[in-house]
């Protein structure tokens, strides 16, 4: 098949090369332009721009695909059977949805109607939800609105973000590897959707830095789920004696109530360092400062002090 991809982020990168590995036609891959990443501020390509270029692939990237004539006709003059779109970033305009004769099909990271939106896979597992799994749905104008074909589901209990993430890119590539040998072999009677309910709909919308700062003043498996949500990006954090401290493998710690604060380290040891929370404790195994890597407690006390009584949290 002729087919026109389009994505931006890591997770849309399996996919990509699993449909050029099955021998269709990528005509062109359109991922958002170069921006300026890491500590160094270098514009670098995007994740799929820099598989696409190891393909061989022409790679587009418009600033904006919206109210620009000329890219449009572009895509039409292309004529693609398809589009399939992972995480691309943009919402595409009509004109760009009607262009391939069987429409533009989109990888979703989340049971829809269930979390529309940017950040499905973080907003899963900080909202507790017991299970995810990936959506392939024939888009259409409105913010993954588009009918559903078809739904894969797995239990995300206990993982983080960086675990779903890969999980869930290998489901998608998977699925829509599938899904275009079933047109091959049986048509566009093979991408007929359910429409979805919308008022079961719910939405996640992008992750902003401020909300991985972990309160302790909420449940630990509050804090437990958002510091396994924020394990990939941005990393969740709290305050150590001023100075920012990330945190990551998190563990739960019992019942037993205490009277001490919230926040307050109540043990450090090899095992990591337990926290109050509102309702019971919380064990953390691994920290990072700024500057610093990330390290286990048991390695980080080696050369450096915890303080037990510390309040975490205030600047």
């Amino acid at each position: 098949m002729r087919i026109i991809y389009m994505g931006t982020p890591e997770f849309a990168v399996e996919p990509l090369k699993r449909l050029k590995a099955d021998g269709h036609d990528i005509v062109a891959v359109v991922t958002q332009p170069d921006r300026p990443r890491d500590r160094g501020k270098k514009m670098l390509p995007t994740p799929v721009k820099q598989a696409a270029l190891e393909m061989g692939l022409e790679v587009l990237q418009p600033e904006r695909i919206r109210d620009n004539p000329e890219f449009i006709e572009r895509i039409r003059e292309m004529d693609a059977d398809v589009a399939v779109v992972a995480a691309f970033g943009q919402i595409l305009p009509k004109e760009v949805l009607e262009a391939p004769k069987l429409g533009c099909l989109n990888i979703h990271a989340s049971l829809l109607p269930k979390l529309r939106g940017a950040a499905p896979i973080q907003r899963a597992l900080m909202e507790g939800y017991l299970y995810s799994g990936i959506t392939i749905m024939k888009m259409d104008e409105g913010l993954d609105t588009g009918d559903m074909i078809t739904k894969q589901i797995i239990s995300i209990t206990g993982l983080t973000a960086d675990i779903l993430h890969d999980e869930l890119m290998e489901l998608g590539a998977n699925m829509i590897s599938d899904l275009l040998s079933l047109v091959e072999t049986q048509g566009e009677e093979a991408l007929r959707g359910e429409p979805q309910d919308d008022e079961q709909a719910t939405y996640a919308p992008r992750i902003e830095k401020k909300e991985a700062l972990v309160d302790f003043n909420e449940t630990a498996d509050d804090a437990f789920l958002k510091i396994n949500a924020m394990d990939s990006w941005p990393g969740a954090y709290t305050y150590y004696k001023g100075k920012q401290m990330k945190m990551k493998d998190p563990e739960w710690y019992g019942s037993d109530y205490t009277e001490s604060k919230c926040g307050e380290i109540l043990k450090v040891s090899d095992k990591g360092i337990i926290i109050k929370c509102r309702d019971s404790q919380l064990l953390v195994k691994t920290i990072q400062f700024p500057g610093k890597r990330a390290m286990k407690v048991a390695e980080y006390i080696k050369g450096n002090e915890l303080e037990t009584g510390v309040i975490l949290g205030q600047e």
